[in-house]
């Protein structure tokens, strides 16, 4: 089995290394195409008004100047032949669940993987907080996932879905288990925080932030947060087919 990994957080990310070693208990021919520099929050986008810059860094792995979305095409459309059959983008820093997938990249990867016919999951580990920042359990993910990933490769899926799963934020052995989620919905709370430069001319950061809520027993967000790992199927139908008669009744009238 061919892999390609690729992530979001860039090509030098501690994620990026967990998940190699992942995939690598899963296949020796394992390849790496991933982003020059954080895309974090650039969903599925393109590069489209200036070239792609690929360097390659060692043996089967590459960073490109561009998005996840682009490395995932340059590794597919370029690099390798014949093409991998596993896409597996992560792990990132942090959750995708509820509207997050929407923003991110690391889903955004997989999103391409299964535009172009291959099986794609989107992995990523929940962290909590601390004085010196972020502090992630990457232990959690590298000793569950090859078990549960090596299960979900072999599940049939219907064309246009991929996976997207979350390992949560505690000690490895305090996880409960695995549970089969919808795709939530929170409130994110983005803000925008206005600086002055040195000059005194105005910027703007966009802020992150979170507003309580009472997530849907069956989320993904309830999941990792009861300590469960969360596994989503997502598909590529934006279409609200419920909707579709209602709307050509109104136009027919």
């Amino acid at each position: 089995m061919r892999i390609l990994i690729t992530n979001d957080d860039g090509i030098h990310a501690e994620g990026l290394e967990v998940l190699e070693r992942i995939a690598r208990t899963l296949s020796d021919d394992v390849w790496i195409v991933a982003p020059e520099t954080d895309q974090s929050g650039l969903a599925h986008s393109l590069t489209l008004s200036e070239p792609l810059r690929l360097r390659k860094v060692r043996d089967k792995t590459y960073a490109l100047r561009g998005t996840p979305t682009d490395c995932v095409i340059m590794a597919v459309k370029s690099l390798l032949d014949p093409a991998p059959d596993l896409v597996l983008s992560g792990v990132n820093s942090g959750q995708n669940v509820a509207d997050d997938v929407t923003y991110s990249g690391t889903v955004a990867g997989a999103m391409e993987g299964t535009l172009l016919g291959i099986r794609s999951i989107a992995v990523s580990q929940a962290y909590s907080w601390h004085e010196d920042g972020r502090a992630l359990p990457w232990d959690v993910v590298e000793m569950l996932a090859p078990e549960l990933l090596s299960k979900l490769i072999t599940i049939p899926l219907p064309a246009g879905t991929l996976l997207n799963v979350n390992f949560p934020n505690c000690a490895a052995d305090e996880v409960k288990g695995v549970l089969v989620t919808e795709q939530g919905q929170m409130t994110h709370g983005l803000s925008i925080e206005e600086r002055k430069d040195g000059r005194g001319f105005p910027y703007f950061w966009l802020k992150f932030g979170r507003r309580d809520f009472a997530p849907d027993a069956e989320s993904d967000i309830k999941a990792i947060s009861n300590g469960y790992v969360s596994v989503t199927p997502l598909k590529l139908d934006l279409t609200n087919h419920a909707v579709q008669d209602q709307i050509a009744k109104a136009l027919e009238a």
